[in-house]
């Protein structure tokens, strides 16, 4: 039975939260909801004591840019563009991050000698450390990821939930991880069954 669906579950800043369910049970679906992307729930879903059923797009936006970040299951890539541009076009937006500091981020992700090269050209495991990234520049409260480490091995999984651990305690954030089971070494307040 899901500890999520039909239950009142809050999710506070700086606390990591674990949802935990198997393929086809809404893992996904709730991210959309909480993200704004689909309205086709029951029930409410408050954000800052807000019912985001208000919200509108200017309110979307701020929320988005500035609130809650993303690591989406699909990646989201633009498979044409390099992986700087891709990086690039969510810090243009938010100017989250100073270029040398991106370069770290792919240093320690093993992956700056792939900077100039066309995303369409890289492994799964390669897009994932770049989607995560991107996720890391812009402002967040709250970081999603839908099952993010799904084509990384052991080595690399520590790499990248170490550089996500660092981010969230620079930030004071939170993190909401949807999983098969997996948890990642990440320090959770609270586990949820969806």
């Amino acid at each position: 039975m899901s500890e999520v669906w039909f239950n009142k579950v809050s999710f506070q800043k700086g606390k990591n939260y674990l949802l935990s369910a198997s393929s086809g049970e809404g893992k996904t679906s709730l991210f959309a909801y909480l993200f704004g992307e689909r309205k086709d729930f029951r029930g409410n879903i408050f954000f800052d004591l807000q019912n985001i059923s208000t919200f509108g797009d200017h309110e979307w936006n701020r929320v988005r840019r500035c609130a809650l970040s993303y690591v989406f299951q699909d990646l989201r890539l633009f498979e044409g563009l390099t992986v700087m541009e891709n990086i690039n076009l969510k810090n243009c937006l938010t100017r989250h991050k100073k270029k040398d500091d991106i370069y770290f981020l792919l240093e320690q992700s093993g992956i700056a000698n792939k900077a100039n090269e066309h995303v369409k050209r890289l492994s799964l495991g390669q897009k994932q450390r770049i989607a995560i990234i991107r996720a890391l520049c812009q402002p967040f409260d709250f970081l999603l990821l839908d099952e993010p480490f799904s084509h990384l091995d052991r080595e690399n999984i520590a790499i990248m939930t170490g550089i996500i651990r660092k981010e969230l305690s620079a930030r004071g954030a939170g993190l909401v991880l949807c999983s098969l089971g997996e948890e990642y070494g990440f320090e959770y307040q609270q586990r949820f069954r969806l």
